[in-house]
């Protein structure tokens, strides 16, 4: 026996921990800690996004490829703008192109921001204080998109993420402070403590700067910064703003409780109505924001905002997240995409929803249309979707005469005849240069045209084999449509471009 025990001894031992980096100090230290260390990939998010929303000249198929990227994030978009919340008449809703239509540029610009900030942020792990932060959060940005729209308001839905993101410092503090969150943790469960006096003594600053320079930091927006300060350059806007986040502080101690009177009172002289009537609406939201929430991949959040004793709370907030082939989404696909056509949508829109359609519904790798230029002698990558979309669509241009008369291009602009190829295989050699641009994966090359006359191509490619056979059927239906649309164009204009 004392043998073992000494043997025992020996693999008794700690682990030695690796030094942790000093905490910053001061709220610009935390600024720049959160944005480059914590939470960049929030940032890259914010500026995709921005970059696409501030461009007067910005199509919809540019938001949708932020979107795309991240597969997550497609399906929480999805669910959302299929949700009663964004969505009220039910209009289905199958693809990132088709919400953009239904619900309007900014609405799904505000969704993505929304999901990012709650993955970046529940990533690094849940404090209880975030949680708190996280529930008040989506509780006042619903309650203030509801009475923004019930007195129509046009900002709603920059007022419902200007809600979301005015507590964002002291979420992110929470979640990434370390020691210093669980001593503010402690000093703030002390009764009667005083919240902004804590903070101050503990980190020589208060949260709320943290989020002023960190919506500085990340370009936020005025009306975020217009509620951080109670500024009246907000007008009513940032006023539903403020006072939403004021009553739901209030009511966590109850609806009936006398601070949640006061701030129902406030809230009804602002949208001018009585305050029994407003009361039962604020209530309704409130179980309406812990289904947002939720479906925003914030259930635990959810659960912590305050709502009317009948109240339920869908929790499904698991999604497929893989890419695989989906018959019945390719029926609805195919059927708003005749919707389209029939209601005579732009062409570049019925082109993008298309090559979404069967990149998303048919398990397919990467997915692109290319148009032929003015002069038909070459072919250009207009846009693509999958793995590396961007790059490939700047590679892929092509001289249309140029090769031999087996080359996959060749053969769909000179011949409207789509091609076929198994991972590595050519025709004779013809492949050669379209290789050369995609690699050997399983491929299609198929033509769209105008009345018969090819005016461009989509490619797809896959990681089987082979491209199987409903695949290829699914696509050839794909171009069909989309043939469609580009005939009706050519109809109208005498031209395509």
């Amino acid at each position: 026996m004392a043998d073992n025990a000494g043997m025992m001894s020996d693999l008794d031992f700690e682990v030695p921990q690796m030094p942790r980096p000093a905490l910053p100090q001061g709220a610009g230290g935390w600024v720049r800690r959160i944005a480059q260390q914590e939470m960049p990939a929030f940032g890259i998010t914010v500026e995709g996004v921005r970059c696409v929303t501030d461009d007067e000249s910005a199509s919809a198929a540019r938001l949708s490829q932020v979107i795309l990227k991240d597969a997550a994030m497609t399906a929480k978009v999805l669910k959302l703008a299929n949700s009663a919340f964004y969505n009220p008449t039910h209009q289905p809703v199958s693809t990132i192109s088709r919400a953009i239509v239904v619900l309007g540029f900014n609405a799904v610009a505000d969704m993505a921001l929304g999901i990012a900030l709650v993955d970046a942020l529940l990533a690094s792990g849940v404090r209880r204080r975030l949680v708190d932060e996280m529930a008040r959060g989506f509780h006042a940005a619903v309650q203030a998109r509801a009475l923004a729209v019930s007195i129509g308001e046009r900002r709603a839905e920059e007022i419902f993420i200007a809600a979301l993101l005015s507590r964002i410092g002291e979420m992110a503090f929470w979640c990434f402070g370390e020691d210093l969150a669980e001593r503010l943790d402690q000093e703030l469960d002390v009764a009667g403590t005083d919240s902004d006096q804590a903070q101050q003594r503990v980190l020589g600053f208060r949260l709320r700067q943290l989020t002023a320079g960190l919506v500085r930091e990340w370009h936020l927006g005025p009306l975020v910064q217009s509620a951080l300060e109670a500024s009246s350059t907000g007008g009513r806007a940032g006023e539903l703003v403020l006072r939403s986040h004021q009553l739901c502080a209030a009511v966590q101690g109850g609806w009936h409780s006398r601070e949640a009177r006061a701030a129902v009172a406030a809230l009804a002289g602002l949208v001018g109505r009585p305050d029994h009537e407003l009361l039962e609406d604020l209530k309704n939201q409130a179980e309406e924001a812990a289904r947002v929430a939720t479906s925003f991949g914030a259930a635990e959040a959810a659960r912590l905002i305050p709502r009317g004793d009948s109240a339920t709370l869908d929790e499904d907030a698991q999604v497929d997240m893989q890419q695989s082939a989906d018959p019945q989404l390719q029926l609805r696909i195919l059927r708003e995409l005749s919707a389209m056509i029939a209601s005579r949508a732009p062409l570049n829109d019925v082109l993008h929803l298309a090559m979404e359609g069967l990149y998303r519904s048919l398990g397919l790798e990467r997915a692109l249309f290319a148009l032929l230029a003015s002069n038909r002698s070459q072919l250009v990558g207009k846009a693509a979707l999958g793995r590396g979309g961007e790059h490939l669509a700047q590679r892929f241009v092509f001289t249309v005469a140029a090769g031999p008369a087996t080359d996959p291009i060749r053969s769909a602009i000179e011949h409207a005849r789509p091609v076929r190829l198994a991972a590595g295989e050519s025709l004779g050699g013809g492949a050669d240069r379209l290789r050369r641009v995609v690699g050997e994966a399983a491929l299609c090359v198929v033509p769209i045209c105008a009345a018969g006359r090819p005016v461009g191509v989509f490619y797809v490619d896959s990681r089987a084999e082979s491209i199987d056979e409903d695949a290829y059927q699914g696509l050839l239906h794909f171009a069909q449509q989309a043939s469609m649309a580009v005939t009706q164009v050519a109809a109208g204009s005498g031209r395509v471009r």
